[in-house]
């Protein structure tokens, strides 16, 4: 039997991975569950990827896109007279309010790099890439201390179940830049 071209079958798997995560967390992550959640065979999930950490950072990989996709359409670090604190605290607020399962998720494959060394260049590049787009606006060193406490707010919103306070993350964050 030829084989049927399916050219977005690896993109499906990823997708379903982030699901699949999302949903049952990154313990309930195998190929079998995400193989069953894209609807394609086990062994494709093992031919686009070999092992359960080259599949979470294709995942992780599409999940850091959230926050930088709503910081880069804000428009905020391209504004050069314009509250930089207000905006920033502006931006946490709506991704937080955005997609609140895939901010988690998102959180929650960052924080795999802890335990899976695989995952750790991807969380690295994001926070070096997230911290080069903050430079636009602040010198290196503020870059890496506004994006250190823009991920201690969301963590700690995340964990307490807490609603995000604009206002407290806007005066927190006015405190670090100069």
């Amino acid at each position: 039997m030829p084989r049927r071209y399916d050219p977005d079958r690896r993109q499906r798997i990823i997708d379903a991975a982030i699901r699949v995560a999302g949903r049952d967390g990154i313990a309930g992550l195998s190929h079998r569950s995400v193989a069953a959640e894209a609807d394609v065979p086990l062994g494709s999930t093992t031919y686009h990827f070999a092992t359960l950490d080259d599949l979470l950072v294709a995942a992780l990989c599409q999940a850091t896109e959230g926050f930088a996709g709503v910081l880069d359409d804000s428009g905020v670090l391209r504004a050069a007279d314009g509250d930089l604190a207000a905006g920033l605290a502006r931006v946490l607020g709506q991704w937080l309010d955005g997609d609140r399962p895939g901010v988690e998720l998102e959180y929650e494959l960052y924080l795999a790099a802890l335990r899976r060394p695989a995952l750790r260049p991807v969380a690295a590049r994001w926070t070096e890439e997230t911290a080069e787009r903050l430079t636009a606006r602040v010198d290196p060193v503020t870059a890496r201390a506004l994006l250190a406490l823009m991920d201690g707010i969301c963590l700690q919103v995340l964990l307490t179940g807490g609603s995000y306070d604009e206002e407290y993350a806007r005066a927190a964050l006015a405190r670090l830049i100069p």
